[in-house]
């Protein structure tokens, strides 16, 4: 569980650190794409020990399907889903950033019914309204406290969500096939690379000359709240469970508000604390409905 709360902190760092570093008027490719360079050689990493760790009458060697599979979930679950999530953070607090990502299960769930007919249970349905509301409630503060570009920034994190939804639903297949850690390494790997061209071909090279503060802050952001989590969150579900790594990974969003109360100075209000308090019951709710069906 200790595993699993550091995970989910660590985690939630993230959006903090992009908060600071847009400070530095730096835009959200470039902050991205530092991001994902250094992060490359430890998910590099993670792909090989993933793959060779295991004895040699139990590798699967990849195929063209399995290429393909991992290009498109690299591309939709890392990718996209970071650079939408990058965007958006130019325009919401990251309290409302962490709270609209927090329902992804919903997502997940919504995109079960709609590709394979899978039924939701009316607790389910439940949780995922009382989660929604509570996004409504902090989204409705913003929009009072900041204008209109809040609606843009809160559209692009949920797209962001809704490309990770996207990853989830498709791949279990491989997970099976190649294993957690040989996939997770492998498909950030790659969307790493999507990052690093992205720059390359739309960003002129002297977009690359940031102030040092970036370069530690994205330096944080690739190992702190982007490589160790992954690792912490596997620890702990080997070692309690993934139901249980999930709901204790709820500290997650009350960890972002936090720091973003004391690290931003972003402000706490009633509204925001209702919100959060809706969206956590809402996917505990949820959650332990398909816990339920699934016992």
């Amino acid at each position: 569980m200790l595993l699993a709360a550091l995970g989910a902190i660590a985690f939630s760092g993230k959006a903090i650190i992009v908060k600071l570093a847009y400070r530095y008027q730096v835009d959200a490719v470039t902050l991205i794409m530092y991001r994902m360079l250094f992060a490359l050689p430890l998910f590099m990493g993670m792909a090989w020990w993933g793959t060779y760790r295991q004895s040699a009458e139990h590798q699967v060697a990849l195929n063209r399907r399995d290429w393909v599979g991992i290009v498109g979930l690299g591309f939709s679950g890392y990718y996209l889903a970071s650079f939408l999530d990058f965007a958006g953070l130019q325009y919401i607090s990251a309290s409302l950033e962490r709270l609209i990502l927090y329902i992804t299960p919903t997502l997940v769930m919504g995109l079960g019914w709609f590709l394979y007919g899978r039924t939701i249970r009316r607790v389910q349905a439940w949780g995922m309204g009382i989660s929604y509301l509570g996004v409504l409630l902090v989204f409705g503060q913003e929009v009072s406290l900041q204008g209109g570009g809040v609606a843009l920034g809160g559209g692009l994190v949920f797209l962001s969500a809704v490309s990770y939804a996207i990853y989830l639903s498709y791949s279990g297949e491989l997970v099976q096939r190649l294993g957690s850690l040989r996939l997770v390494g492998m498909a950030t790997s790659v969307a790493c690379l999507f990052c690093i061209f992205q720059f390359v071909l739309f960003s002129p090279l002297s977009a690359a000359r940031v102030v040092t503060e970036v370069i530690c802050l994205s330096l944080l952001n690739a190992t702190l709240c982007t490589a160790l989590p992954v690792l912490l969150v596997m620890m702990a579900i080997e070692r309690i469970g993934a139901g249980a790594t999930a709901q204790t990974g709820m500290v997650g969003p009350m960890s972002t508000i936090l720091m973003g109360v004391w690290i931003l100075g972003e402000p706490f209000t009633i509204w925001v604390g209702l919100g959060t308090s809706l969206v956590v019951l809402g996917i505990l709710v949820f959650s332990r409905a398909g816990g339920a069906r699934a016992a």
